[in-house]
């Protein structure tokens, strides 16, 4: 069951970037490097204010629904109240998340489609393998203190 319920999370980090993005790289902008996003303001294609109202409005979006899916799995899904169950599901769930982000959205979807490639700007925007080794394992530390957080408001709610 938990197999079936890491693919689902997968998949709903997928659309909700997918749905961030829209149909245009460009509503994306805040996932990629500096240098790739100075590049793009150089050429007048958007400006630093639009960006940043869109990164804060997805950003505020993609946690809020995450973290509400992650309690309703582990909480009501699973039946879960005590905080080590609560803990090690939720670390489990992001840490899946956070692997499934660095290989299969950065590497794999971002570096395979044409989609994320934004005409005039010839900047690599692709992280290198180092690179999404090195931010997955500073990420895999941090997520050993969101789990706590998620396991708590789990011991709250349910």
């Amino acid at each position: 069951m938990v197999v079936l319920q890491l693919i689902l999370y997968c998949l709903l980090f997928t659309a909700m970037v997918k749905i961030g993005v829209g149909v245009n790289a460009l509503n994306g902008l805040y996932f990629y490097p500096a240098p790739y996003q100075e590049k793009v303001y150089e050429l007048g294609l958007t400006n630093r204010e639009t960006v940043q109202k869109k990164k804060k409005r997805f950003m505020t979006s993609f946690f809020t629904v995450m973290l509400i899916a992650l309690l309703l799995v582990i909480g009501l899904w699973n039946g879960v109240s005590a905080f080590l169950p609560a803990y090690l599901q939720a670390l489990l769930f992001l840490e899946v998340m956070n692997w499934y982000d660095g290989i299969v959205i950065d590497r794999l979807w971002v570096g395979h489609s044409s989609f994320w490639n934004i005409p005039g700007v010839d900047l690599p925007y692709v992280q290198t393998w180092p690179q999404v080794l090195k931010k997955r394992c500073i990420l895999t530390f941090i997520w050993l203190a969101g789990a706590a957080i998620v396991a708590g408001l789990i011991v709250l709610i349910f």
